[in-house]
């Protein structure tokens, strides 16, 4: 039975689904040796190529759903790439065979927190869908005074340059002085909203955080710049929320070896995290030519 082209592309995990219409419109796809054009469908047996490199495709029976949780740095861009040569979040993932990462939505680089990332990219394109309103949870910093007027209003609606929005829940965390802690609900993934929100209040954010995601939290002991992989239990509840049937195989132990397994990523993480420390302190340096 053919499949849509991008959609085959994604769920092997080499994009969301988005992702790769932009490469098909971009000439980067071909089937069978001819360029591939957008709506195109293959079958099981086509030999696909990305950029000239040939893939292997998978069917969803090929396909172990793994999501990670990534506690995303201050300073982080949501990219693969960076023309400027920044850290991107991808730098610190674990390496995955045949696949790549693919992100479930964005943080900006003054953002830090909760990011997803899972190796099945029809995952990552339902939930990124303006239909799936999932609850997303932010500690928020601000500096400055904020009447109990503003609070109403943010509670209410207020008018953006892309349209209505407020937040569905915000409440006081603490703070001292002019700082003040806020925790703050929302079921949209529009550029830059939580700041946008409180900036329309002339309100300054000075930090902001996503803590939570649906019900997956972000955990407690997880270092800046380290991931976690989720257990199958929370993968199927991110799939439950996408409309997809439920995983049934993990890469997550489970038998007596699963300590060792898990101080081993432990030490993992920490050692990625000294890495990229070390790296970022490190002054980038040009080639010139001559």
């Amino acid at each position: 039975m053919s499949e849509k082209l991008q959609k085959v592309l994604a769920r092997a995990g080499h994009g969301s689904r988005r992702e790769m219409e932009a490469w098909i419109a971009a000439g980067r796809i071909s089937v069978d040796g001819e360029i591939a054009s957008l709506g195109d469908r293959v079958e099981a047996d086509a030999k696909i190529r990305i950029d000239g490199r040939a893939i292997v495709i998978k069917t969803e029976e090929d396909i172990i759903c793994r999501v990670l949780a990534y506690h995303k740095p201050e300073g982080e861009i949501c990219s693969r790439k960076d023309p400027e040569g920044r850290t991107t979040v991808f730098e610190r993932l674990p390496k995955i065979r045949d696949s790549r990462w693919v992100a479930v939505g964005r943080l900006d680089i003054n953002t830090s927190g909760l990011l997803l990332f899972t190796s099945d990219g029809e995952l990552a394109n339902r939930l990124m869908h303006p239909s799936n309103e999932v609850d997303r949870e932010y500690a928020v910093r601000t500096f400055g005074d904020v009447s109990e007027a503003a609070v109403q209003r943010l509670r209410k609606g207020v008018t953006l340059e892309d349209g209505p929005a407020n937040f569905d829940s915000i409440k006081p965390a603490g703070g001292e002085g002019l700082n003040k802690w806020w925790h703050v609900t929302l079921k949209e993934g529009r550029n830059r909203e939580v700041r946008r929100l409180w900036e329309s209040q002339e309100v300054q954010v000075s930090r902001l955080i996503r803590v939570r995601y649906g019900m997956v939290e972000l955990p407690k002991a997880l270092p800046r710049g380290g991931w976690t992989e989720l257990d199958m239990e929370q993968v199927n509840y991110l799939r439950q929320l996408a409309g997809l049937e439920p995983e049934t195989r993990t890469l997550l132990g489970t038998d007596k070896h699963s300590v060792a397994r898990a101080q081993v990523k432990g030490a993992k993480i920490r050692r990625a995290v000294r890495k990229h420390k070390t790296a970022a302190a490190r002054p980038k340096t040009t080639r010139q030519r001559s």
